[in-house]
């Protein structure tokens, strides 16, 4: 297929075949330059704000409808595009759930008085000398148990975060333990749809 080449529709009988449109280097990049130069510019130059209290999630559209635009540009059929949106969508839709049910959780644990508990018992049993390891094991195994690191991150996680703070322990080591933790038994966890979704896609068996 030649570079540049037009998506045209030839008619065979009562047939339509569509030749293939492929876009140049050149012409693929011109959407994602744009995405970044505008995201450049809100981060460093605008503080975040350029558009707005939501301005990467504007730019992010205008992203989306700079590709659009190419598509047009280069005669893509607007019901391939939105079927292809479609498809992407599918594929991110039990992740963005699964986003949206980790923050009911984490908002009911913390208004319940759980991640609260859990930090005042924390700090009754666990000392700074063994913190981050026991950080480590306990996301694992809630992780395991679970199998879901994002669940983990957000309910667990906040009450490690919290007694890690109390005992005097930086933000960022606690971070690391937990999200090491979190991962490890994500992976190693049955009930993990990334970790069943892996071996599913590569035709073996997942033990």
């Amino acid at each position: 297929m030649q570079e540049g080449k037009k998506i045209t529709e030839i008619k065979n009988g009562d047939q339509k075949i569509i030749d293939d449109n492929q876009l140049s280097l050149k012409q693929a990049l011109i959407p994602v330059l744009f995405l970044m130069l505008l995201l450049s510019y809100n981060i460093f130059f605008a503080d975040g704000a350029w558009l707005g209290d939501y301005s990467n999630q504007f730019i992010l559209l205008i992203g989306g409808t700079a590709a659009a635009v190419m598509g047009v540009f280069n005669k893509v059929p607007l019901k391939r595009m939105l079927d292809e949106v479609v498809e992407n969508w599918k594929s991110v839709f039990v992740p963005i759930m699964i986003l949206f049910l980790v923050g009911a959780l984490a908002g009911t644990w913390l208004l319940s008085g759980i991640i609260p508990a859990m930090v005042y018992y924390g700090l009754q049993v666990l000392r700074p000398e063994i913190f981050l390891p026991a950080s480590v094991i306990i996301a694992a195994i809630i992780s395991i148990a679970t199998g879901s690191s994002w669940t983990t991150s957000a309910t667990v996680g906040i009450a490690l975060v919290g007694i890690g703070n109390a005992l005097g322990i930086p933000s960022g080591m606690i971070a690391g333990a937990v999200i090491s933790g979190a991962y490890f038994g994500d992976k190693m966890s049955p009930l993990s749809d990334t970790t069943n979704l892996a071996p599913a896609m590569a035709g073996t068996k997942l033990f």
